[in-house]
């Protein structure tokens, strides 16, 4: 009895064990992926992996996170935004791990430092190349500039101009600061694009209004109504900004959740967009899918609907990440506008969220503000990640040739990344072998890249069989054309002979005095 009992738990064990391995391999191959050319979900490995979450708990603080909304990482700090509470929240990241408060930030000295003001719903926050705070002081209809004593400066105010509603409230949800202290904000219910200031606080206008878009059937049916229908309707305005963030070139990245399902089929919708000094949309498009974060999207855990990107950071190499708000994930592409990979998802387990609402970087890392959760989560990259960056660092520097290695190091980890093989095929077309190069953009159906080193290698190829071709062409046409001149001055020598015998009288085989 005792042996079959035996025999009998080590079956289950056996089976428990058979069955949790695809079970496991499952809930890690679902965490990241990409699409490939038909439009397939591949899984890949972690591109990312989680540092920790951290929490009011773990920070120190004596009150839970309210409604936290915005996020500023400059240099080691992450400045925190805690809408609810009035407050900003000065964080330094000690170690890799290792989060402390230094500073919270309530209040500001003003009148020369003889009165205290505090703030009303802080939704955002920015710190200049120079060590000035900015901060969208929403509920106080206002921007303040600080200096990091917490000395009031300047402020930014509604603009009195023509050109904005004067019976809206002044409500900045969203800014960033350039090198020259210009300041670029993200207004709630203005949908004219960026509001830009100078400096010295006076606005210079909008800049990156989005494209106007409407339906026909509308259109045409606001033409027949009445006004009072025509009130009741929406009006065909650009959409408004969500977030903004500047890069290193002074580039601004801009998103929005203002799009719908129509125009993402239709390819019409721009949820991220970079912007040039003119306003000027600049993001490239050579990917093979549009710039909107997931491709497919469905019913299902109680969401729905596309993806809508809320934040955007951007790294030095320019690849940059939308953060989606309706399923929790992060999108990353490249300067080629190329997904390079995306995780995440809603949930309670580390690496997963209730409600983002803000997203920065500290080098390579990732910074989530979970609004819900009231809590940061840091990510940092795997090994393949790591190599990814990697890669294309090396090849933004020149490193033609490094950078074709460590692709082969990422393809190694993952033989179904396209990514790899477009990033091979790049390196070898830079280091003009153009034959190899076409082999791996093939593999991957690459069409513009290949017909770049297609051309690239018919022309070498011409150069190098010049003189073969100058030889064949010289055979094929001057030959042919020599042997007939050949051939007709033969015959007419001939010719000429048999006209001359009969011209002088005399016949073949006769004597001329008979």
């Amino acid at each position: 009895m005792k042996r079959i009992l035996t025999r009998m738990t080590a079956l289950l064990l056996g089976i428990l064990t058979v069955l949790s391995v695809p079970l496991t391999a499952q809930a890690e191959e679902g965490y990241t992926y990409n699409y490939d050319y038909w439009g397939d979900v591949q899984y890949s490995p972690d591109v990312y992996s989680v540092v920790g979450v951290y929490t009011a708990v773990d920070l120190g603080l004596d009150r839970n996170l309210s409604l936290p909304s915005g996020m500023f990482v400059s240099g080691n700090m992450v400045y925190i935004c805690d809408t609810g509470n009035n407050r900003i929240l000065e964080i330094e990241r000690v170690s890799a791990e290792q989060f402390a408060v230094r500073r919270i930030i309530e209040e500001f000295r003003s009148n020369g430092q003889t009165d205290t003001v505090t703030f009303s719903g802080p939704s955002d926050i920015a710190v200049s190349d120079d060590g000035y705070l900015y901060i969208a002081d929403k509920n106080n209809n206002r921007i303040v500039k600080l200096d990091m004593d917490l000395n009031y400066v300047m402020e930014f105010t509604k603009p009195t101009d023509n050109t904005f509603d004067q019976s809206q409230n002044f409500l900045p949800n969203k800014l960033s600061v350039d090198s020259a202290g210009r300041v670029y904000c993200a207004a709630t219910n203005v949908n004219r694009g960026l509001i830009k200031y100078e400096a010295d606080g006076s606005f210079s206008g909008f800049i990156g209004a989005s494209k106007v878009t409407y339906d026909w059937a509308d259109y045409i049916w606001k033409r027949l109504a009445t006004q009072e229908q025509r009130a009741q309707m929406e009006s065909f305005v650009p959409t408004e900004y969500d977030n903004l963030y500047m890069d290193r070139e002074g580039f601004i990245y801009v998103c929005t959740t203002n799009v719908s399902e129509n125009d993402l089929n239709a390819g019409t919708a721009e949820p991220i967009r970079r912007l040039n000094m003119l306003g000027n949309d600049i993001l490239v498009h050579n990917g093979n899918w549009d710039v909107i974060g997931d491709i497919y999207w469905g019913d299902g855990g109680g969401y729905s609907g596309p993806s809508l990107i809320t934040d955007i950071t951007a790294f030095d190499n320019d690849v940059y990440v939308g953060l989606d708000k309706v399923r929790g994930r992060l999108f990353g592409y490249d300067d080629q506008g190329r997904m390079l990979f995306a995780f995440g998802g809603n949930g309670n387990m580390d690496g997963y969220f209730r409600l983002p609402s803000a997203l920065d970087h500290m080098g390579y890392d990732l910074i989530v503000l979970d609004s819900q959760d009231a809590s940061i989560t840091v990510f940092t990259p795997t090994e393949f990640g790591s190599l990814i960056y990697r890669a294309i660092d090396e090849f933004q520097a020149g490193s033609y040739e490094a950078s074709g290695d460590t692709w082969r190091e990422v393809m190694e980890l993952n033989g179904n990344y396209d990514l790899a093989y477009i990033g091979i095929g790049r390196s070898l077309l830079r280091q003009e072998r153009y034959r190899e190069a076409m082999d791996y953009f093939e593999l991957k159906w690459d069409d513009d890249n290949y017909s770049r080193a297609y051309k690239q290698y018919r022309k070498e190829w011409v150069e190098e069989h010049i003189v073969i071709l100058f030889a064949a062409v010289f055979l094929v046409l001057v030959v042919p054309l020599a042997v007939g001149k050949i051939r007709k001055i033969k015959h007419e020598i001939d010719t000429a002979d048999i006209f001359a015998g009969t011209e002088s009288g005399s016949l073949p085989g006769k004597n001329p005095e008979q």
